[in-house]
């Protein structure tokens, strides 16, 4: 069988995509330099490319499974079938203009609007029915306005970029994570579709465990019901005797939001001995 054909976006998503490959056990080699990494998975090859030409790639067969941002795939417009979210990278694209121009201000003349966004930017401003000029930027798009744009249209995390060049949010188009996605050919090749849901299981798993830890502790034999019943767990915990009959070893997997607040209250109910530590992986 051919090797699954992946392609990996260069940039900001590089690291967490690489330790997301690794952590599942594919063995990509960690160089962004490098546009054809090595990989010891056997069934993989890799190619390190801008994510923004990811998703139409893949739509063309050029690549069987990569990783893309909704934003771009939304943009370009690509056919692709989304595998799994990894909630890599959240962002929000939004128009964002000048404190000084309010909405009126906007919409008495024709405006100039910058972005990378050109699809996703000309239906916005279609549909609200601005008159516009717009201008293609390749990067730095914030710093546009005032002199050199009315609007810009760019992607967001936490805002404070936008705040300090003097910007406001207008209006928001689209909230973006980082997906798998696949050829949907590929996913028509019976081989090839095992190959995609095993490193979808194995990313999942990987993601699982990153949300989680496992809680160790003794239990005296009068307390265990009591503690048993009050304890968050994915199933059932685990529960074995102690040696000598000095009560019981409980293991559970929580969410790590939990610890914080678990921990303090099993010490309270009777628990000793209490251990965290983390998981590779979750399968659930």
């Amino acid at each position: 069988m051919k090797r699954l054909k992946m392609v990996v976006p260069k940039g900001r998503l590089y690291p967490r995509v690489i330790k997301l490959l690794n952590d599942a056990g594919l063995g990509v080699e960690h160089d962004d330099r490098v546009y054809l990494p090595r990989v010891a998975h056997p069934g993989v090859e890799a190619k390190i490319m801008k994510p923004q030409n990811i998703p139409k790639l893949i739509e063309l067969g050029a690549h069987d499974v990569g990783f893309a941002g909704l934003d771009w795939i939304v943009e370009t417009r690509a056919e692709v079938r989304e595998i799994l979210d990894l909630g890599f990278n959240p962002v929000r694209v939004v128009a964002a203009a000048p404190r000084a121009l309010d909405g009126r201000a906007l919409r008495r003349r024709k405006i100039l609007v910058a972005s990378e966004y050109e699809n996703l930017s000309k239906n916005f401003l279609e549909k609200r029915g601005y008159d516009y000029v717009f201008l293609r930027t390749f990067g730095a798009t914030e710093v546009f306005p005032p002199g050199d744009a009315d609007m810009i249209i760019d992607n967001v995390s936490t805002g404070r970029t936008l705040e300090g060049h003097g910007l406001r949010t207008v209006a928001r188009l689209l909230s973006s994570t980082t997906r798998f996605i696949a050829h949907p050919a590929a996913l028509g090749d019976r081989r090839k579709r095992e190959r995609i849901e095993e490193l979808a299981m194995l990313f999942r798993a990987v993601l699982d465990a990153q949300d989680r830890v496992m809680l160790e502790m003794n239990v005296p034999e009068e307390r265990l019901d009591a503690i048993v019943k009050s304890l968050p767990c994915m199933k059932s915990p685990t529960v074995a005797p102690l040696h000598g009959r000095l009560g019981f070893a409980v293991k559970i997997a929580v969410r790590r939001e939990e610890v914080a607040r678990l921990i303090p209250r099993l010490k309270k109910m009777g628990a000793s001995d209490i251990l965290e530590y983390t998981f590779e992986k979750v399968v659930l």
